[in-house]
């Protein structure tokens, strides 16, 4: 199993989402990659069993960057078809987008026939940093990391590639 943590970040705060959520898998016994968008390209995606993708929040939706990934993916449709996905977002302030921002993503990843698993606690759609990362944050990124490799186990061990 591999698995890929992508994101964009221009003040740091969806940055060290990112790392703790790559950590996190990490020590659920995951091959993880990370890395900025800027530095991965679309077709490496075909390389991973589970993709997760952070972005800040530009107007309630996904920053250019991580969006121009998605569309750049257009050329394989369908091939990240049953791969793991999972989305996370930082914002300034309360209801500063936050869960639009994650939808973005997520409608993007179901396109590709990617699976997606909400969340009855905490952050429902994808962990949230508000302003900072702060202890709330921390415990929501970990959390989502875990049930992503937990998804993750499901589904390969039903499935074969």
């Amino acid at each position: 199993m591999k698995a890929v943590v992508i994101y964009y970040s221009r003040g740091g705060v969806t940055k060290k989402m990112a790392e703790i959520i790559h950590d996190e898998i990490k020590n659920n016994g995951v091959d993880v990659d990370i890395f900025p968008v800027d530095i991965i390209t679309p077709k490496e995606l075909l390389s991973y069993d589970a993709i997760a993708i952070g972005s800040p929040t530009y107007y309630g939706i996904l920053a250019a960057e991580i969006k121009k990934l998605f569309d750049d993916s257009v050329s394989f449709h369908g091939k990240l078809d049953g791969k793991v996905g999972m989305a996370f977002a930082s914002s300034a302030n309360i209801a500063g987008g936050n869960e639009s921002t994650i939808i973005s993503i997520l409608e993007a990843m179901l396109i590709h026939g990617m699976i997606i698993q909400g969340d009855f606690k905490g952050d429902h759609y994808g962990s949230v940093a508000v302003g900072k990362v702060d202890k709330r944050c921390e415990d929501n990124c970990r959390r989502q990391a875990q049930r992503f490799v937990e998804l993750l186990r499901k589904i390969k061990s039903e499935t074969k590639y």
